[in-house]
């Protein structure tokens, strides 16, 4: 019997998971979500900030939070081990945590756009004194792509649950 030559290394499983899960349309969508949000609440901090953009910077700082821990969890596969959430819950937690960030973000987009256009003033060519309206103006753009990607994964999601799926890839 002659030796067979040697096989290639095979990826291990969870290689294979991870990569899986960063092919899908859930884990481009988590990335763009977590690259999106930190560009908002970024903006939001490293500028001079009063008032209801505390709300903005809240709601943008606790869902990319969590969004990083969802996104790690299942990039990792060990959304069995999270206590009442996980398991065969993990889609619903994943399309809760969906239609929470939605929610909160549109209100978020409408504190930013008030905030631009009282601003809008300062936009001219001659306006020498500080004025955070191209601030306002990045942030309410970031808002309104951090709502867009909640929305997609959300409607994403919705639709693997009613076709009947249990698996969040």
């Amino acid at each position: 019997m002659a030796p067979q030559p040697p096989q290639p290394p095979q990826p291990p499983q969870v290689r294979k998971n991870m990569l899986k899960f960063l092919r899908s349309f859930l884990g481009i969508s988590r990335i763009l979500q977590i690259v999106v949000g930190a560009g908002l609440w970024v903006t939001i901090a490293a500028n001079k900030y009063e008032g209801s953009i505390h709300f903005v910077l809240f709601v943008a700082v606790l869902f990319w939070l969590l969004t990083l821990g969802l996104f790690f969890i299942t990039l990792l596969d060990k959304q069995d081990l999270v206590p009442l959430l996980g398991g065969e819950r993990w889609l619903c937690t994943n399309l809760a945590h969906d239609v929470a960030a939605a929610a909160l973000y549109l209100p978020a987009i409408g504190v930013m756009i008030y905030k631009t256009e009282r601003t809008s003033y300062c936009n001219m060519d001659l306006y020498k004194h500080f004025c955070l309206y191209k601030v306002y103006l990045t942030a309410s753009v970031f808002a309104c792509l951090c709502c867009v990607s909640y929305l997609l994964s959300l409607v994403y999601g919705a639709r693997r649950r009613c076709s009947g799926e249990q698996t969040v890839i």
